[in-house]
């Protein structure tokens, strides 16, 4: 059965959509946004390097509460950014630590 069905009627005379069918519409509606990695190939597939960058605070914030000082806070983002910026531009992260504790830190390019 086509998700545009039959629909039903509630109380306040708006038929009720079914799943399908608002995804269906919502596809419709946004296709060249969708499909837009399709044509444009600096348009990545998925949005998951955005949601990586974000996973480590946020697991942080519900492990512990919070971060204890604004001040740690801030370094915590500055050591993520960082670590993130030079794992992108293909340093291994055992060697990038490993000359960060030695005191020769390896600092990302511009």
């Amino acid at each position: 059965m086509h998700p545009e069905g039959e629909l039903a009627v509630w109380k306040g005379g708006r038929a009720k959509q079914p799943v399908a069918c608002k995804l269906l519409r919502r596809l419709r509606k946004h296709a060249d946004a969708i499909l837009l990695f399709i044509r444009d190939l600096a348009v990545p597939f998925t949005n998951n390097v955005a949601e990586r960058a974000v996973r480590m605070p946020k697991v942080k914030q519900k492990i512990s509460g919070c971060l204890r000082t604004v001040e740690g806070a801030d370094n915590s983002c500055v050591i993520r950014s960082r670590l993130d910026t030079l794992r992108k531009q293909g340093h291994g992260m055992l060697e990038v630590l490993q000359r960060a504790f030695a005191g020769d830190a390896i600092q990302p390019t511009a």
